[in-house]
């Protein structure tokens, strides 16, 4: 019987199979790259924190200036020409009569929407919607001190083309003595325009 090829045992390989080497020993390392560090840091995604804080800060100035130059301002102008004013006996109230006069300062006509009258005391602040036209005689038979320097009454709905000046009064009430009207801070007329959002006020 001829002999049997001779198979090599595991506890002794072949010299081929001892000078064998994984592929993986065999491959030369690559460079390391760090997805993380690369897409998901504000450190890589961001620009450094100076020209952010810069970049704010002159949008901030320009948007500052922008609303600066279109902020709203009152379409009007005037002045108080003369103020009546008598006490309401035993009411601890005072009547008032503001003669002024109202020009339109702006670019398309002035609709006056509601006048007011408002008063700055020491004790704090009264305001009064203006009595009605209809009422003047009344208040002017009661008290003539009233009718003294006065025009006729500035109504609601009154239109002012640009450029255009009116005379009026108003009557107003507030609930002081006389001591207190007389040592006031202000005393204003305060016009309210339709489609405005910033009122016409005169101050004496």
């Amino acid at each position: 019987m001829p002999d049997q090829p001779s198979i090599p045992s595991p506890e002794n390989p072949t010299p081929a199979a001892a000078n064998a080497t994984p592929l993986a020993e065999k491959a030369e390392p690559g460079p390391t790259i760090n997805i993380a560090e690369e897409f998901g840091t504000a450190k890589r995604s961001l620009p450094p924190a100076v020209t952010v804080v810069a970049t704010l800060a002159a949008v901030a100035v320009i948007v500052g200036i922008f609303s600066f130059v279109q902020r709203a301002k009152p379409q009007g102008s005037g002045q108080i020409d003369n103020i009546a004013a008598v006490e309401v006996p035993n009411q601890n109230s005072m009547l008032v009569a503001l003669t002024f006069t109202l020009r339109n300062t702006g670019s398309k006509s002035l609709w006056v929407h509601d006048v007011k009258g408002r008063l700055k005391t020491a004790a704090g602040e009264f305001s009064d919607d203006a009595a009605s036209a209809v009422d003047f005689n009344r208040y002017f038979e009661a008290f003539p001190t009233l009718k003294e320097n006065s025009q006729p009454a500035l109504v609601p709905e009154t239109k002012l083309k640009p450029g255009e000046e009116t005379k009026g009064t108003i009557v107003v009430s507030f609930p002081v003595t006389q001591d207190a009207f007389t040592q006031r801070q202000s005393l204003s007329v305060v016009i309210q325009p339709y489609d405005q959002p910033v009122p016409v006020i005169l101050t004496k």
